[in-house]
């Protein structure tokens, strides 16, 4: 339980769900956690670090918005001076808003693909920077959603936002290859997180949510945390520009969706 012994890992949108699932295994394995949580959010930094704590007693978790270039910049450098550098970059921060596409507001819209698709590419930008100043490669993880190809009515701006993300994924694991940065992107389908806690709750609406899953289960947490640490490892060394579905077998079967 050491594949990132001694690696600097920072978790975006890591206050619950996915990103903390991901934060945890990759503490376990390891590694020095920094956390990313939302200044304001319902996750304050000491509930979100504490699962942590006990595999990584130093790891950080610091409040900052993603879309907002001052404050990117201020968390990488406080985990550089706190851990010397960063190896591992995972970009899960993200938000969605219900809403038919007849009715999506201006600010919904930017909002939605601000956090989303601006945020990944801030925050990506500098933590690259600072890998490629460190000279030694590192890791860039994107977690999207099936739903940048699956058509997910009433949530356009999100279905953009994840399809800019795997685009942004691919391009950047080309202009990173030289600096030995691997580049990759996790498409989650129906995973069992807080934000799908009412429909998990109700039988009838989690039979139909499984109904087009072929595998007819919502996927865990700490599955899509066990595909990120392979992503974050050595064993992925010759793995970029990739897009890992955990879905159930959801996108083979889009036909029932």
């Amino acid at each position: 339980m050491n594949s990132l012994k001694g690696k600097v890992a920072l978790v975006t949108g890591a206050g619950s769900g996915i990103g903390q699932a991901i934060a945890v295994r990759f503490a376990q394995e390891g590694a020095h956690i920094a956390i990313n949580t939302h200044p304001g959010g319902t996750h304050t930094g000491a509930e979100a670090v504490g699962p942590i704590a006990q595999f990584d007693p130093d790891a950080l978790a610091i409040p900052a918005n993603v879309d907002n270039r001052a404050e990117v910049e201020s968390m990488i450098q406080e985990i550089v001076k706190n851990f010397g550098r960063l190896d591992i970059c995972v970009n899960n921060a993200g938000i969605e808003i219900k809403k038919t596409f007849l009715d999506i507001t201006d600010d919904e819209w930017n909002k939605v693909l601000s956090v989303n698709l601006y945020g990944s590419f801030l925050v990506s930008q500098i933590a690259a920077r600072q890998m490629v100043k460190q000279g030694d490669g590192g890791k860039l993880i994107f977690v999207s959603s099936i739903h940048e190809d699956v058509p997910f009515p009433q949530y356009a701006p999100y279905c953009v936002s994840k399809g800019g993300v795997r685009m942004l994924m691919r391009n950047l694991a080309m202009e990173l290859a030289e600096h030995k940065i691997n580049v990759n992107n996790i498409a989650p389908g129906a995973i069992a997180t807080p934000i799908n806690q009412k429909v998990l709750d109700d039988p009838e609406e989690l039979k139909k949510a499984i109904g087009p899953i072929p595998l007819a289960r919502f996927g865990k947490p700490e599955e899509v945390a066990a595909l990120a640490l392979f992503l974050a490892s050595n064993e992925s060394e010759y793995v970029t520009g990739s897009t890992y579905y955990m879905d159930g077998g959801l996108t083979q079967n889009v036909t029932k969706y």
